[in-house]
């Protein structure tokens, strides 16, 4: 059995080591590459500045004046980071749109958020919920009319639950 603070295992490849790059700059507000170096230290994944730097240019990764002035990395196309959803606003209306259309239900059980959806239409909801940045959230399995959020701990998926909860209960 793992501990629920258990970090993701990611090979030790350079597919991996991008996405974590990704998922880094996707996650958190990276003003510097040795706070990158950290972070993804802090997955186990060592880096030299010199093939960050390379990574990072090959990404298209660039730093960019945030709203709030900070100079941070993003990646062309890619959200900036904020609390809660971490999409720009045209994502988070569609993501309002489809949620308070379909989903009937949302509970929290530790690291999990279970959400119940009409019949059929939980494979859309977590679909919706994988290609949107969440930050916290892992993942999704879906069946029928349930769907299923992993979160990276318990008390995220309590906040992502109340979050969900509230985007669903928004009328369109």
């Amino acid at each position: 059995m793992t501990d629920s603070t258990t970090p993701l295992q990611r090979p030790a490849s350079r597919a991996a080591r991008l996405n974590a790059i990704e998922q880094a700059l996707a996650d958190h507000v990276v003003t510097s590459q040795s706070q990158l170096s950290e972070i993804l230290a802090d997955q186990g994944i060592e880096v030299t500045q010199a093939t960050l730097s390379r990574d990072l240019d090959e990404m298209n990764a660039t730093k960019t004046r945030l709203p709030d002035g900070k100079v941070a990395y993003t990646i062309d196309d890619q959200p900036i980071p904020a609390a809660g959803f971490d999409g720009d606003e045209r994502s988070q209306q569609q993501m309002t749109r489809i949620l308070s259309g379909l989903v009937t239900s949302v509970a929290c059980a530790r690291n999990l958020i279970v959400v119940h959806t009409s019949s059929g239409a939980a494979q859309y909801v977590a679909s919706v919920i994988d290609k949107h940045p969440i930050g916290g959230v892992l993942g999704t399995i879906a069946g029928d009319d349930t769907v299923l959020v992993i979160c990276v701990d318990d008390a995220m998926a309590e906040r992502r639950s109340a979050w969900l909860l509230e985007v669903a209960s928004t009328q369109s």
